[in-house]
């Protein structure tokens, strides 16, 4: 048993039988409750990350796998109005190359009660679009960016597309999608050195930077746990040049960043330790890929589909009790920290974030 499982006990059958299947809420059997839904739009994407893809690509989904708009915002009413979730994050692959997207946040902002929303990006195509997501009712971005140097960035993701990413940082700032949030990866060899002045340019910027230990979801499953930059190296580095005190507490809540003020503040920086410091105890996710299916950990190897019953016009009911009945058999843990580890057969762009 990974010590993530050890931390975590299932609560007695009688509380299970009142609070779980029967319940109008997404809870599994460690008495976690999930209000927190990322819904991946599209797997494809207009980078080649190397801790994520080949650069020729992979097999993207057919259209017909897909779902629709239609189907995407009925889970989601589903999700909002009999399953509790409270906040919706859309992702991909790249969720800015989904045709329908300003729509769909238009109607999910609709919805009785309103989720709080937000978009995970490569922030490629913000400058362009960053205006009509917030008019539609998008709440905030987060948007991923390595490193400072476009030579870097181009080693990084194949692509030559680092001008075009800050100038999508700054047209969400100033159409309000904020706090606009920065999510880096450290690559040892290519960005490693630039912890520090990633941050500098964030407090600079007024943005809101969150470093990420890289995770064993890229699909040439190459990730190696002693090659990776861990949160410790990260902490080390910003400590070179900024003060960092922690904010500890229950102020973190099921947010998945540590979380530091930088000289005094008011900037902060965050730290997602998903590899050596795993924050299952807290979880509070359940994940929707763009085919439709249920997945309740990033690192799962299990899926339930809502699809199926969606195209085969299940009721709204019998859809929320199969996705409750998903999250019922939730995992004590990622089991990153478990010898006996395999990686999910999906990438991270197949999943979402």
């Amino acid at each position: 048993m990974s010590p993530a499982s050890r931390s975590l006990g299932r609560v007695s059958t009688a509380t299970a039988y009142q609070r779980g299947r029967g319940s109008t809420v997404l809870i599994d059997t460690f008495d976690r409750v999930a209000t927190d839904l990322r819904v991946s739009l599209t797997d494809k994407c207009n980078l080649r990350c190397t801790y994520c893809m080949p650069e020729e690509g992979l097999q993207w989904l057919s259209r017909t796998d897909l779902l629709s708009d239609d189907e995407i915002v009925r889970l989601v009413e589903i999700a909002v109005t009999r399953l509790g979730i409270t906040e919706v994050r859309f992702t991909g692959g790249e969720p800015l190359l989904r045709p329908g997207l300003v729509s769909v946040v238009e109607r999910c902002a609709a919805l009785e009660p309103r989720p709080r929303m937000s978009l995970t990006t490569n922030g490629i195509g913000l400058k362009r679009t960053a205006a009509a997501l917030k008019a539609a009712g998008l709440d905030r971005v987060n948007v991923s960016l390595d490193t400072l140097r476009p030579d870097v960035f181009k080693t990084l993701t194949r692509r030559d597309r680092h001008k075009d990413v800050l100038e999508g940082l700054q047209a969400a700032r100033e159409a309000g999608l904020t706090p606009v949030k920065v999510n880096s990866v450290l690559m040892p060899g290519l960005n490693d050195d630039e912890a520090p002045d990633l941050l500098a340019w964030a407090v600079d910027n007024a943005y809101e930077l969150r470093f990420i230990e890289q995770m064993p979801l890229d699909a040439q499953h190459g990730w190696k746990r002693d090659g990776m930059i861990t949160a410790g190296d990260i902490l080390t580095s910003l400590r070179t040049r900024f003060t960092l005190t922690e904010e500890g507490g229950e102020e973190r809540g099921s947010a998945p960043a540590e979380r530091w003020t930088v000289d005094g503040g008011p900037h902060r920086v965050g730290v997602i330790a998903s590899v050596t410091r795993p924050f299952c105890r807290a979880c509070d996710r359940t994940r929707l890929t763009a085919d439709g299916q249920v997945r309740t950990c990033l690192f799962a190897r299990e899926e339930t589909d809502l699809r199926g019953a969606l195209r085969s016009d299940a009721p709204d009911e019998e859809i929320a009790r199969i996705w409750k009945l998903a999250m019922w058999g939730k995992k004590a843990g990622s089991g990153l920290d478990d010898p006996t580890f395999l990686q999910p057969d999906r990438p991270m762009s197949a999943i979402g974030g």
